[in-house]
C-alpha cells in the first residue's frame, strides 16, 4: 500500500522517532495471569487471529454482519455474501456494541438505555442468528471480558464504574470505581492480563486497572496537538487545517500492539492516534490518521492497524462528512495509505472479516454499513437502521475473545 502524497506532509512529521510496536522477543516466554490461555507468539499476541483460524465452535456459526441501531433500538443483520439486510430485530433501549463472549459461543447486545435506568444485555444464538430474552444489567456500554475469563467487564459508563459480573449469568462479582474517568468507554489488556487501559472519552484521558488487586493505578492526560484537521469543508481534504482549540482530547478505542508493549488510543478530538507505553504509562507519540478517530481493528496478519476516522469531532455529526480509513504500519507506526468514503460518510466501530478481505464499519451519521476491500480501500455501503453504532462481523478466527466488537486472541 503507498501513501497518498496529498497527505505526505502532515503524517510523515508526526511520524518520526516512534518506538516500533513488532520488535519484540518472538519466542520469549509470557507469564500470564491463572487461568488466561498462554501466549503462543510473545512477538504477535494476535498470531492466533490469522485467517481462518476458526475455533471448532463457532465453525458452524451462520457468517453474518450484526448491526446494532442506536436510534431505532434494533439490530440489522447483514449476509455478508450478498451484501442484503435479511434480518431486523428488536432489541433494549440504545443498543450500542454487539460483543461476542469471552467462550465464543454468545453474542451479547449492549443497550445502555442512555440516561435512563433500565440497561439491559440481548443474547444472540450465533448458530441460528435470533435473539434471546434480554437481561437487566445497570448501564452497559459497553462489554469485556477478563483475559481468564471468570468475569463479564460491564463498562457502566455514566456511572463511572467497571462492574465484573458472572460471565453467563451476569451476576455481580465487584466493581472498580474510576471517579475521574468521565465518559468511560473502551478497553484493552495487557499481554499478560495483569492490567487493562480504559479510555476516558470526557475527560482527555485514560485509567489504568490492576486486575489482580482489582484496583485503579492511575490516570494519563493526553497531550493535545497544536493543529487538527477542519470538519467543515464538503469534502475530505487532509491538508485544509485548523488551531486546535480545545484544551482536551476526546479518546475512543484503544488497542495494544502486536508485541503487547504499546497501546494506541484513537482520540476524535485532535485527529490522530496516542501511542502509549503500557507498562510505564506514558505517552511516547502521536500519529495524525484524519478527521476524528474512533475504532482500532488489527489485520489477519497483525502487520497493519486499521484506523476508522468518523470525520467530525462533534457527538452528533453531520451527514456526508469527511470520513475515511488510515493504514498504519505496526513495524514503524506510520500511515502508509487514507481511504476516503467516496463522497463523505461516518465510519465509526466494526472489525475484520475472518478472511481478512474486507473491513466492515458502521457508517454512524449516515444510517449504513461501509464494507472497504482491505487492498485498496474501495468501498460498498448497506442501508440499515437509525445511527449504526458498534457492530460486529461473525464468526471470526480466534480463541476467546476480550468482548467490544471482537477483540480475539
Amino acid at each position: 500500500m503507498k501513501l497518498n502524497p496529498k497527505y505526505q506532509c502532515l503524517i510523515a512529521s508526526a511520524a518520526v522517532l516512534i518506538p516500533s510496536a513488532m520488535a519484540g522477543a518472538s519466542g520469549a516466554t509470557v507469564s500470564t495471569v491463572g487461568g488466561m490461555p498462554p501466549v503462543v507468539d510473545s512477538g504477535n499476541l494476535y498470531s492466533e487471529t490469522k485467517i481462518d483460524q476458526l475455533e471448532p465452535e463457532v465453525k458452524h456459526d451462520l457468517q453474518r454482519v450484526y448491526v446494532p441501531n442506536l436510534r431505532s433500538n434494533d439490530v440489522s443483520v447483514i449476509d455478508p455474501k450478498t451484501l442484503k439486510v435479511i434480518d431486523r430485530f428488536k432489541v433494549g433501549r440504545s443498543p450500542q456494541h454487539v460483543v461476542p463472549s469471552w467462550d465464543l459461543r454468545t453474542l451479547w447486545v449492549a443497550n445502555n438505555a442512555e440516561r435512563g435506568n433500565d440497561g439491559s444485555l440481548t443474547p444472540i444464538d450465533p448458530r441460528t442468528g435470533k435473539p434471546g430474552k434480554a437481561i437487566a444489567v445497570d448501564d452497559p456500554y459497553n462489554l469485556y471480558f477478563s483475559p481468564d475469563g471468570r468475569s463479564a467487564i460491564v463498562v457502566a459508563e455514566a456511572k463511572r464504574r467497571l462492574d465484573f459480573r458472572d460471565p453467563k449469568t451476569l451476576a455481580l462479582q465487584y466493581s472498580i470505581q474510576t471517579p475521574n474517568c468521565g465518559g468511560l468507554n473502551h478497553g484493552d489488556f495487557s499481554i499478560d492480563g495483569r492490567y487493562a487501559i480504559f479510555t476516558c472519552e470526557f475527560a482527555g484521558t485514560i485509567v489504568k486497572i490492576d486486575l489482580i488487586n482489582k484496583s485503579l493505578m492511575g490516570y494519563l492526560k493526553l497531550t493535545v496537538p497544536k493543529t487538527r484537521f477542519k470538519d467543515s469543508v464538503p469534502s475530505p481534504n487532509p491538508l485544509e487545517t485548523e488551531i486546535c482549540t480545545v484544551s482536551k482530547g476526546m479518546p475512543q478505542d484503544i488497542r495494544i500492539s502486536p508485541n503487547g508493549k504499546l497501546f494506541y488510543v484513537a482520540d476524535m478530538a485532535v485527529d490522530g492516534v496516542h501511542i502509549i507505553d503500557g507498562e510505564s504509562f506514558k505517552e511516547v507519540a502521536f500519529v495524525v490518521t484524519g478527521v476524528a478517530p474512533h475504532g482500532l481493528y488489527p489485520s489477519r496478519d497483525g502487520k497493519v492497524l486499521f484506523v476508522a476516522n468518523r470525520g467530525s469531532h462533534s457527538i452528533h455529526g453531520k451527514k456526508k462528512g469527511p470520513g475515511s480509513v488510515t493504514v498504519i504500519d505496526f513495524a514503524s507506526n506510520k500511515p502508509i495509505v487514507n481511504w476516503p468514503v467516496p463522497g463523505g460518510g461516518s465510519p465509526d466501530m466494526g472489525n475484520v472479516s475472518n478472511d481478512g478481505k474486507w473491513l466492515w464499519l458502521s457508517g454512524r451519521f449516515d444510517d449504513v454499513v461501509y464494507r472497504f476491500d482491505t487492498s485498496n480501500g474501495k468501498v460498498d455501503q448497506i442501508k440499515v437502521g437509525q445511527e449504526p453504532h458498534g457492530l460486529t462481523v461473525w464468526p471470526q478466527p480466534g480463541r476467546y475473545s476480550l468482548g467490544h466488537t471482537g477483540n480475539l486472541r
